[in-house]
């Protein structure tokens, strides 16, 4: 085992749980926390722009940027069986940003959907073990869920 750091952007977001059975299954929002924790070995090669890390953060941050915040920020993600969500989304104007998933959108599984995305975009040119080890989210300052890689 390495070392392991953590970047986090975050995005301003709605969604519903359809079949809750509280407030949850009205349409709202979140100002949810997306963070990314890498696991690998420090980078030694002398002299290279990484030397002494892990992975540079603001690497970390284009992929959370273009993967995670790009695709839900000022969105409204919706699960593609929630057929009463997308009859209403549909009336929205057409720059409206809806982002329909093949799950609910619970916390737990925005961790897993993250996790997948970013995971494709994680790699090392430097041998040094790199790995997404884990994707958190915060729905709410105190509600978190996580997903773990293998």
């Amino acid at each position: 085992m390495g070392s392991r750091i953590k970047r986090w952007i975050e995005t301003d977001t709605g969604h519903r749980v359809p079949n809750h059975k509280s407030m949850c299954s009205n349409m709202h929002g979140h100002r949810y926390r997306w963070e990314a924790e890498l696991e690998g070995d420090i980078i030694t090669e002398t002299g290279v722009s990484d030397e002494g890390m892990v992975m540079d953060f603001s690497d970390v941050s284009k992929i959370l940027t273009t993967y995670i915040h790009d695709m839900v920020d000022h969105a409204f993600i919706v699960y593609e069986g929630d057929e009463e969500a997308i009859r209403a989304l549909s009336h929205m104007s057409d720059n409206h940003r809806t982002f329909v998933v093949p799950f609910i959108p619970t916390a737990e599984n925005l961790a897993k959907w993250a996790f997948d995305v970013v995971e494709e975009q994680i790699s090392s040119v430097y041998g040094n073990d790199l790995k997404l080890y884990a994707f958190h989210v915060r729905e709410t300052p105190k509600s978190w869920a996580s997903w773990y890689g293998e």
